[in-house]
Order: C-alpha cells, then structure tokens, then sequence
C-alpha cells in the first residue's frame, strides 16, 4: 500500500461519524464557558514562558500523530513535522475551539471525540502519542497509557508534558489535603498524581525534564516534560 492510500486508511478511523459515532452529547452553557474561561487562564499561563514547553513537545512529532486530551487545541499550531494529527477528547466544548485551533495549524488535523481508556484505532497504527496537560485528569490512569501503548507503534514515542506530584514532601502532604476540593475547581484534576511515573512505566526514557511553572497555581506548579519510547517486544 502507497503511504497515500496507507494514511487515508488510517484517517478513517480518526474521521467524526467513522468508528466513533455519530456525535456525542450536546455542549452544555456550563461546558461552553468552562472551555472559554480555560483558553483564558492557559494564554495567560503561555504567555508566562510555557509556550516554549508546548511547542518543544509535539514541533518534532512526526507521521501519524494522536493527541489525547487535545482540549481547546493549544498544540494544534505548533506541530511541524506531522503527516496527521488526530485530535481527540470527550469534551464537546473543548472540541468546539479546538475546530477553530486546527485552522491555524500547519499540518492536516482531524478532530474527534474519544476517550482515552478506549482508543478506537488499530493495534500499532500510530507513530506518537502525545499527552498534554491531561492525564490529572483521566479517570482510570492506568487503563489509559495501556492504551497508548497498544495503538503506538514499536519504536513509536510517547511525548508528555504534565504537572507531577511534588518531590517537597511539604507540598505533596497539600497536595494530598487539597485533592477534592481542588477537583471541583479543575474538573476532575488530581494534583497529588505521579503521572510521569505511571506513563513511562512501561516506556523506555529517551528524555525527561523537572521543572517549576511560576504562573501556575501553587498546588501544580511542579511539572515534567519528555519522551519515551515503545520497546519494540
């Protein structure tokens, strides 16, 4: 198969209306203004420097990529070496700017609403995986980097850039104490989460940086950026 025709059998399964159904639920006003009020927060937290950490991890992402969490779409114009992004997220609202993010990109984007804990694509049909500022918030973890790792090619990567638990045991011990309360504010956010450790546990490390964002609220400030790899056995 041409690499043509093999990336339009690919695409199919990223296609709205293909493997993931006709639509989902319809944008509630809490949703459309949570995804408003988010695009607001994380420009003023970009313009602060985290910009550069979002374009340094998905600029060199190339071939068939898959974002999971894409959210609003904040990467979506920063990739450069794609041959196609696959947006995706269980968030109508999200994905209703993350439309008009994709208009701004410099790479064919599809967007699509999915769920992280069943991907629907094939075993080994990707050639990165990228998470973005959303695995606080995945309900099963665990279920979710299985299945990153099912659809990424052998010698495939996994590009991630999170907020961790604190190595400062004082602030992890907040962390912990504040995890609920926290969670209404972030939807679903746990800020005590080792994510870093859970998605490169079954990834070989090719890079991983710790660092502070400033501008970030206290409770996640501590974050990690890298890439890992799919072992090919």
């Amino acid at each position: 198969m041409s690499n043509a025709r093999a990336t339009e059998a690919w695409r199919k399964y990223a296609k709205p209306g293909g493997l993931l159904g006709d639509g989902g639920p319809s944008m509630s006003l809490f949703g459309k203004v949570y995804a408003r009020c988010y695009d607001q927060f994380m420009d003023r937290i970009d313009r602060s420097g985290a910009a550069e950490h979002r374009r340094r991890l998905v600029e060199e992402a190339g071939g068939k990529v898959l974002e999971i969490g894409a959210g609003t779409g904040k990467n979506l114009p920063l990739y450069r070496a794609a041959e196609l992004v696959v947006a995706l997220d269980p968030d109508p609202a999200m994905l209703a700017r993350a439309q008009d993010a994709a208009l701004e990109a410099r790479v064919p984007v599809e967007v699509v609403e999915g769920d992280a804990r069943a991907l629907p694509f094939p075993d080994a049909s990707i050639d990165a995986v990228v998470f973005s500022l959303v695995l606080c918030t995945v309900p099963d973890l665990d279920r979710a980097i299985a299945e990153a790792r099912r659809v990424l090619r052998p010698g495939g990567t996994l590009r991630f850039y999170e907020h961790v638990r604190a190595a400062d045991p004082r602030l992890a011990l907040w962390q912990d104490l504040l995890e609920r309360p926290w969670g209404w504010v972030g939807r679903g956010c746990h800020p005590n989460r080792d994510t870093a450790a859970v998605a490169t546990a079954r990834f070989s490390v090719l890079s991983l940086e710790e660092f502070d964002i400033p501008a970030m609220p206290w409770i996640v400030r501590p974050h990690v950026i890298g890439i890992a790899e799919r072992p090919a056995a």
